[in-house]
């Protein structure tokens, strides 16, 4: 097993022919870069002499752990991609690391990043996932990096979603190329938050494949000035927007006439108890005694006729009341 040591670093770098006059802490103490790429490394010893650290090329190794590398306080770029990692671990002490490059490993999980402070930069790529899943993002980690992630590179981890990285409202460059990225109005929405996105690219997702799709994020990212390789002429830019702008108040506008037909339809549909409605029914019913002249009987005696006969009571209408 190949595990870096400060005597292989002695070693590669010449120091007993180069460094005479110091010893090897203080030769280590000095050193600010270190590359051992592509060097069938599989573990890291104790580091700690480099305490000077800013810049370690660790990739395209066999190295399965992220480990010793509390020591490093100053180191700012870290370059692991394409070994065996399967989590991110043992990071929290390195407050001034800006970026962080774990493209081509097998992690299933972005976590573990809550202390880095100062990142800027994050390259997850191409992760070697179990069929059937995706990469997915720990909430916690990416509330914390909600103020200084600007690039993150996702490609080609089978992801179909992208709410949970919503937070990051610094982000200026996102790279989710061969994804299952198809919501569009997701798309938009969790876009039109990143007031600061300059470049994205999503090629070769299902979405890019929906109806006007580069105009909707055109007029949803307001300052992008580059969409899946291609530059946006700041003209077409203005010529969308406006578009939209037009088309959103005719929508309100629209919307605004129709819920006042709607509000009409009700009034007149509403029960008797509505102040302002009519009521059938009365006016089908029997006619009211209102204006209807009034009869009265009363009996009166009639005298005998000219044969000397006489007539009983009989009862003689009488008109009264309104006519």
């Amino acid at each position: 097993m190949v595990r870096l040591t400060v005597h292989l670093i002695a070693k590669s770098n010449n120091f007993s022919k180069a460094c005479r006059s110091e010893s090897l802490q203080q030769y280590l103490k000095k050193l600010t870069h270190l590359n051992f790429s592509n060097r069938s490394i599989e573990d890291i010893d104790d580091l700690s002499m480099c305490r000077n650290l800013t810049v370690l090329y660790l990739y395209d190794n066999q190295i399965s752990q992220i480990c010793n590398l509390g020591f490093a306080s100053n180191l700012t770029h870290l370059y692991m991609q394409n070994n065996n990692i399967s989590c991110i671990e043992n990071l929290s002490s390195l407050h001034k690391l800006s970026k962080l490059f774990l493209g081509g490993n097998s992690i299933t999980v972005v976590e573990g990043l809550d202390e880095l402070k100062s990142l800027k930069e994050l390259h997850v790529e191409g992760q070697k996932l179990p069929r059937g899943e995706k990469l997915v993002f720990d909430p916690r980690s990416i509330s914390s990096l909600s103020e200084t992630l600007c690039i993150v590179n996702i490609s080609k981890n089978n992801i179909d979603e992208i709410w949970d990285l919503a937070p990051l409202r610094k982000l200026t460059h996102l790279y989710a190329t061969d994804n299952q990225l198809q919501d569009i109005l997701e798309l938009e929405t969790v876009f039109s938050q990143w007031s600061q996105l300059r470049l994205l690219d999503l090629n070769r997702n299902p979405v890019c494949h929906k109806p006007k799709y580069r105009d909707r994020l055109i007029t949803a990212c307001k300052i992008l000035e580059d969409l899946d390789g291609k530059q946006i002429n700041e003209l077409s830019r203005q010529f969308l927007v406006n578009w939209k702008a037009s088309k959103d108040a005719k929508k309100k506008l629209d919307d605004g006439e129709e819920q006042i037909t709607n509000q009409l339809t009700t009034d007149f549909c509403t029960g008797p108890q509505h102040p302002f409605a009519h009521d059938r029914s009365s006016s089908l019913s029997k006619p009211s005694e209102y204006g209807k002249p009034g009869v009265t009987f009363r009996t009166a005696q009639v005298q005998g006729d000219s044969r000397g006969k006489r007539s009983g009571g009989i009862n003689i209408p009488v008109r009264t009341g309104r006519l």
